[in-house]
C-alpha cells in the first residue's frame, strides 16, 4: 500500500515572531507561528518553546577484524533522576560547529572522546532527535577501527569531560542492548543498525563514502 501524503514545505509556515528566552550553554526561544492545515486553511497564530541545539554527530565504534564494539561512558545531567543513574553508555558524539562537516566532527570527536585517530566512516542515518521541542538533528556513523588495547579515559578537561571507553565483544554489546542497559536513542539506533549490517561489515562489503 502506497502512503499518500500532502507535501508541505517551509513556504507553508509563517514565523510571526521569535524571542530568546534564555541564552547559556544552550538557547531557549519562544516562536510565534502559524502553518497550513491539511484541509488547506491556515492555523491560528500560537506559541511554542524551542530548545535550540542544532546538528550533532554520533559515531559507533566497530572493529570488524576482532568483532569488537567500543562504547563510551560518561555523566549526563539529564539522567539525574533516571532509576539507573546519570552515568550512561553512549556512542561518541559532538555538536557541529560553524564551518564543520559531519565527517569532520566525527573524526574530531573520535580523537577527543576515544583516542582514535584512524577510522573509516560508514553512514548509518540522519534523524530528528525530538522535533516536538528541539531543533537538534543527529547524523550517525559507524567507524571501522582497530579497538585492540583501546580501553581508557578520555575527554577534554576544559569541557569537564570524564569519558571512559569500554571495549566489548559484539555478543556483549547485543546483550547490553537486549537487557535495556543501552537506554539512549543514538546508541540503540546504532546498535540495531550494526545488527542488520554486521555480517556484511565483517566481510568488508559495506564501506564508507
Amino acid at each position: 500500500m502506497m502512503l499518500k501524503r500532502k507535501i508541505f514545505s517551509t513556504e507553508d509556515v509563517e514565523l510571526v515572531a521569535r524571542k530568546i528566552l534564555y541564552q547559556g550553554f544552550f538557547r531557549m526561544e519562544e516562536c510565534s507561528l502559524r502553518h497550513r492545515l491539511f484541509d488547506g486553511r491556515w492555523s491560528r497564530v500560537y506559541q511554542r518553546e524551542l530548545f535550540v541545539r542544532g546538528p550533532a554527530v554520533g559515531v559507533l565504534l566497530f572493529d570488524p577484524q576482532r568483532n569488537l564494539v567500543g562504547l563510551i561512558e560518561q555523566f549526563r545531567v539529564g539522567a539525574l533522576d533516571y532509576p539507573c543513574g546519570p552515568w550512561l553508555l553512549e556512542i561518541v558524539a559532538g555538536i557541529v560547529e560553524e564551518g564543520e562537516t559531519a565527517a569532520e566532527v566525527a573524526h574530531r570527536e573520535l580523537l577527543e572522546e576515544a583516542g582514535i585517530e584512524d577510522a573509516e566512516l560508514v553512514p548509518i542515518c540522519d534523524y530528528l532527535v525530538s522535533p516536538g521541542g528541539t531543533s537538534e538533528s543527529m547524523t550517525l556513523y559507524c567507524a571501522l577501527v582497530n579497538l585492540e588495547g583501546k580501553c581508557g579515559i578520555h575527554g577534554l578537561a576544559d569541557e569537564n569531560e570524564d569519558i571512559c571507553l569500554h571495549v566489548l565483544s559484539y555478543s556483549e554489546a547485543r546483550e547490553a542492548l537486549a537487557s535495556g542497559l543501552c537506554n539512549n536513542a543514538p546508541l540503540i539506533i546504532a546498535l540495531q543498525w550494526l545488527s542488520l549490517h554486521h555480517d556484511a561489515l565483517c566481510r568488508g562489503t559495506v564501506s564508507g563514502p
